[in-house]
């Protein structure tokens, strides 16, 4: 039996980022202002459709580069799901894989391709009823947000947010923003320094933040955190 692509309708597939990082102590999120329908004008994670010769985490690299000017995630990337529903892009069904990055100060981004404006803005910001996020990038925000808070807790992933350098005060500071909490100082220290290759000690020390020097640590072997660092019950 023949084959005739026309018995089936246009279907096309896209890749969308949510790139998360800590700036002026908010958890913020690389976004884009659309310079083209649908949603002209509106806010919208970097991202776009998939080139026939290309796979997925290729498409979501020249995206990422061609929207932002930022060329790669060099802290984590990892995929994070994907969103079908039949009715989330009105010029045709679309099916996206989105993808999650984790990294330390990234630089401002630099607007190009469709994108109109690239900038970093709080995660609050965004998800907010009835808030500035076109097609439906707020649900996948709120998914990329979900698993970074959660893979805090059993992995070791807390140090993408960190230098390549940072104290036990810096590292906690991750888990503060991203989690929305405030942790015990001297609890969190045991738990960090008691995870088996959670951090290693450089065997220096800075006084960045004032008073005393504090010891500097980078980021460990490990990948999973034993005993996990759970987040407080609200």
């Amino acid at each position: 039996m023949d084959y005739d692509p026309g018995d089936y309708p246009p279907f096309a597939v896209t890749v969308d980022l949510v790139v998360l990082t800590i700036r002026d102590d908010a958890l913020q999120v690389l976004v884009v202002r659309r310079g083209e329908q649908p949603y002209e004008g509106r806010l919208a994670l970097p991202g776009g459709f998939v080139r026939p010769r290309e796979g997925l985490g290729e498409a979501a690299r020249r995206e990422l580069g061609e929207e932002t000017g930022i060329g790669d995630v060099p802290g984590h990337l990892e995929q994070l799901g994907s969103y079908g529903d039949p009715d989330r892009d009105p010029r045709m069904r679309v099916v996206s894989v989105a993808y999650l990055g984790l990294a330390a100060d990234l630089p401002l981004p630099v607007a190009g391709g469709d994108a109109r404006q690239a900038h970093w803005s709080p995660v609050d910001r965004l998800l907010v009823p009835g808030g500035p996020l076109a097609f439906d990038h707020a649900t996948i925000l709120r998914d990329g947000v979900e698993r970074a808070r959660a893979k805090l807790e059993y992995t070791t992933l807390a140090t993408s947010f960190c230098a390549g350098e940072f104290t036990i005060a810096d590292l906690r500071r991750v888990y503060d923003v991203v989690w929305g909490t405030g942790l015990d100082p001297r609890n969190f220290h045991r738990k960090c320094t008691g995870a088996p290759g959670f951090v290693e000690p450089t065997g220096r020390t800075t006084t960045a933040a004032g008073g005393r020097p504090a010891q500097l640590f980078r980021a460990g072997p490990a990948t999973a955190l034993n005993p996990p660092i759970l987040r407080p019950e609200r």
